[in-house]
């Protein structure tokens, strides 16, 4: 269930073809979680690594730094220059931005015009379909080589639970809204399941490629890609490549025009080289800080914070709570292993949020200890000064002595004796 609401929020990037197939099977679910995303650039890098064609490119963080990095693409490679803005969210080319720069994509043949480009870019806030209503703070742009794209296809690969494994999909209807191609035209739409011990085959390669219509070599080329691509997927525990568009340029080369790549938290530990690029400028600051104690936080617009162990308690708190004419500020989940500075990390990062009234701690012990829970309750409401109603209910390992540590601190703690008891005492005590 984390990784389902995480999905929702941290996924934004890439979850297109995950939209394809759950539209085209009701009952496709994913189940690994998906939090790493790396800019385009960064992905692109990667593809470059493996032989996959792709742009040829410069990365800028200063205005100063424009017009040397366009020259040289002018005079090695480029006939034309395209200046995009390095954000997560996807809708740049309708973005705005605060400076009143309209577009975060721009394409010019005069490189002396990139430096006011990349002035009226870099340190503004573009606000597009898929960023919050403030926009996202834009610190870099990348400056690359236009080419001119005769046709765009689409072409994804992506981890389903279905399958027990990838899936490749795609469609000869790329370079737009892939999920409105889906809707209308689902005819247009292709996957396959692609076996996890025998690898891509060469044959199914070359039938996506000619499903997505290439032709002649260039059907070759484009199936030289895709296999590629899932040797890319596979080497970077990828649970998702989607390339749109997968497009034929006018002199016939395949490329890779833009790329959006999600990775397994869980293969963290073999892929630190990846993990360590990511950019945490678009992240809450919370969910951050969070992580790095070991939690799973995710803000929300409600002012009832949530402390639950193990992430379907913690849907079913939210839903009880609102349930209950109660809306909840977040997401945030214990786990399994916490321990007693963990908890205190959590009530530090609920006490930064300014709009919570009330605290709702709701604990399941199985393996979680109610004794370093109560521990750990106790500790942050000696040192935290928490000024709000706080609601806790416990049950499961230990919980005789943890209501006793409760009961003995002296704080103005209201225990439950269940989970709806909680939710309307919680709820109530905001009105109170």
């Amino acid at each position: 269930m984390m990784a389902a609401l995480k999905g929702f929020k941290q996924f934004q990037m890439g979850k297109t073809a995950l939209s394809l197939l759950s539209k085209q099977n009701a009952s496709c679910t994913v189940s690994a979680k998906r939090m790493l995303n790396l800019q385009e650039y960064q992905s692109k890098s990667l593809m470059k690594n493996y032989d996959l064609n792709v742009q040829k490119f410069h990365i800028v963080d200063t205005p100063a730094d424009a017009l040397d990095a366009s020259n040289e693409l002018m005079n090695t490679c480029a006939k034309e220059l395209v200046i995009k803005a390095m954000i997560l969210a996807g809708g740049r080319g309708k973005g705005v931005f605060d400076s009143g720069l309209k577009g975060g994509v721009h394409l010019t043949k005069d490189p002396t015009t990139v430096p006011d480009l990349c002035e009226s870019m870099i340190g503004y806030r573009l606000t597009t379909k898929q960023t919050p209503p403030g926009g996202v703070k834009v610190s870099k742009v990348m400056i690359a080589e236009a080419l001119d794209i005769s046709r765009e296809t689409y072409f994804a690969i992506l981890m389903d639970r279905e399958y027990n494994g990838p899936v490749m999909v795609g469609s000869p209807a790329g370079g737009m809204d892939i999920e409105e191609v889906a809707e209308k035209t689902p005819e247009l739409i292709f996957k396959d399941a692609i076996d996890i011990n025998t690898g891509m085959t060469d044959a199914q390669a070359m039938n996506m490629a000619k499903n997505l219509q290439f032709e002649g070599d260039k059907q070759r080329n484009a199936a030289d890609e895709i296999k590629k691509l899932y040797e890319l997927f596979l080497d970077v525990d990828a649970t998702q490549i989607e390339i749109n568009p997968l497009g034929e340029t006018d002199t016939g080369d395949v490329v890779c025009f833009d790329a959006k790549m999600n990775f397994d938290d869980n293969a963290e530990f073999r892929q630190k080289k990846i993990f360590e690029m990511e950019d945490h400028s678009e992240s809450d600051p919370r969910e951050v800080e969070a992580a790095q104690s070991g939690l799973s936080y995710i803000s929300m617009d409600g002012n009832i914070a949530c402390l639950v162990n193990g992430a379907g308690l913690a849907m079913a708190t939210m839903d009880m709570i609102q349930h209950c004419g109660g809306k909840p500020a977040n997401f945030l989940d214990l786990g399994g292993g916490v321990q007693e500075e963990q908890v205190f990390k959590a009530f530090e990062i609920i006490k930064s949020i300014p709009q919570v009234d009330a605290i709702l701690v709701n604990i399941f012990g199985g393996i979680v200890n109610c004794e370093t829970i109560a521990n750990g309750i106790v500790k942050a409401g000696q040192e935290l000064d928490i000024n709000v109603p706080l609601v806790v209910r416990l049950e499961g390992s230990n919980v005789t002595r943890a209501r006793e540590i409760l009961a003995e601190c002296g704080l103005p703690i209201t225990t439950a004796d269940g989970f709806g008891d909680a939710a309307e005492k919680v709820v109530k005590s905001i009105s109170a």
